[in-house]
């Protein structure tokens, strides 16, 4: 499953109303074990007792053997649980005997919540272990999804229950909205560029920006992003990335090491659940029309060649901005000639919603782009957004929508 995607399904499971966090991750637990798209047949939820330095068994779904009742096990005596804390989540071998019994031999866990304090550790509320047919690496980055978006909802309720949205924020965040969007339009030699983004809210987290170094006027690059949160939080995380990528773009820094520093930022200053998909990518005044790209888990944008009326899909070459800051990105290029036209957009775009919760989805887009592909970059913009809020506009679900298209006219 597409990782935007998993991040989505496990939000949804969540979505309920439920009087106690465990209550809700019991229902996410059991709702991961049953989705035939995630390739999991069992699952425990184990809670921290910080009085015991014990993990207790809250809940155990699936094709294992049933476990006894609030089983402990120690932290102690238990490495595993200390060990999640660098990894989030790790692949191990069952050492527990009676677990052993269980015919557990490996499973894949992964931490849930905020880290709180036991003795001189740092430990995590909440422990998910799964068992699957085949753990791997895709297993781990499924887990790690899980992961930061269940610490996100659960977040989101510990706010929610402490407090309301304050009022006198809204000014400050209007004005790192405007901070972080350009104007809509843009001529680059053989380009024109157009781009709208329409908040939720008063403000969003979804923002596009374009940038040219001072001291080369003939490369311009442009990204497309998508903080992960909502409202004054998201703008921030916003404008965080725009400015370190403009930063590292005055110092001619290469695409890949551009990310892959600015992920390692994202991490150190946001908690891992606020994580940013983006893509970035530059055009050059060159005459073949050459597109450098990388792809950090956003929507794949579509490149339209005129020549064949064919759309070629710039999918992703590294994972989301953020929680794993080891991640190193690929560059990828492709060619833009006379009169190909490339869209940019964030998933409030395909996944809006109309009122018989049908997506508007990537095809829809696809073919309104290729029947709009003679007009300029503006019409075209402006046309899709309009076409997108008609369709979603007697919908109870929104969200941010956000479309930049770049034309090459000569």
């Amino acid at each position: 499953m597409h990782l935007r995607k998993l991040y989505y399904t496990i939000e949804q499971f969540a979505a309920e109303s439920f009087k106690t966090d465990i209550e809700l991750l019991t229902n996410v637990l059991k709702n991961i074990v049953r989705n035939e798209d995630i390739d999991i047949k069992g699952g425990r939820l184990w809670k921290l007792d910080t009085r015991s330095g014990t993990y207790r068994l809250i809940e155990q779904v699936g094709e294992t053997e049933a476990i006894k009742k609030n089983f402990e096990l120690k932290i102690a005596d238990y490495r595993m649980f200390l060990d999640l804390v660098h990894k989030r989540t790790i692949l191990s071998t069952e050492t527990n005997q009676y677990l052993m019994q269980k015919k557990i031999s490996r499973y894949s866990a992964t931490g849930v919540g905020d880290l709180v304090k036991w003795k001189k550790y740092e430990v995590f509320p909440y422990v998910l272990a799964f068992n699957a047919d085949f753990i791997n690496d895709t297993t781990l980055q499924t887990l790690n999804v899980i992961s930061t978006t269940l610490t996100s909802v659960l977040g989101k309720r510990r706010n929610e229950r402490t407090r309301k949205e304050l009022e006198k924020d809204l000014d400050l965040a209007r004005t790192i909205q405007r901070r972080i969007l350009p104007e809509h339009e843009l001529n680059f030699h053989h380009y024109n560029i157009y781009g709208v983004s329409v908040a939720d809210r008063i403000v969003g987290g979804d923002f596009f920006d374009y940038v040219q170094s001072e001291a080369e006027n003939d490369r311009l690059a442009i990204m497309i992003g998508d903080a992960a949160s909502k409202g004054l939080s998201a703008a921030a995380q916003a404008l965080y990335v725009s400015g370190a990528l403009r930063m590292g773009i005055e110092h001619q820094t290469k695409i890949a090491v551009l990310l892959h520093r600015t992920n390692k930022l994202l991490h150190k200053t946001f908690a891992d659940e606020r994580f940013v998909s983006l893509f970035f990518c530059e055009l050059t005044n060159d005459k073949h029309g050459l597109l450098l790209y990388a792809n950090a888990g956003h929507n794949n944008p579509m490149l339209l060649h005129a020549e064949d009326n064919a759309i070629e899909i710039l999918e992703t070459t590294g994972q989301v901005l953020g929680p794993f800051p080891d991640m190193h990105y690929k560059t990828e290029s492709s060619m833009m000639k006379k009169g190909d036209v490339l869209l940019l957009y964030t998933d409030g775009i395909t996944e809006a919603t109309n009122e018989e919760n049908m997506f508007y989805g990537e095809e829809r887009l696809a073919e309104n782009l290729m029947q709009l592909k003679n007009k300029t970059s503006k019409e075209i913009c402006q046309i899709l957004i309009e076409d997108v809020q008609k369709f979603s506009a007697n919908s109870p679900i929104s969200d941010d929508k956000t479309i930049v298209v770049v034309k090459r006219n000569k």
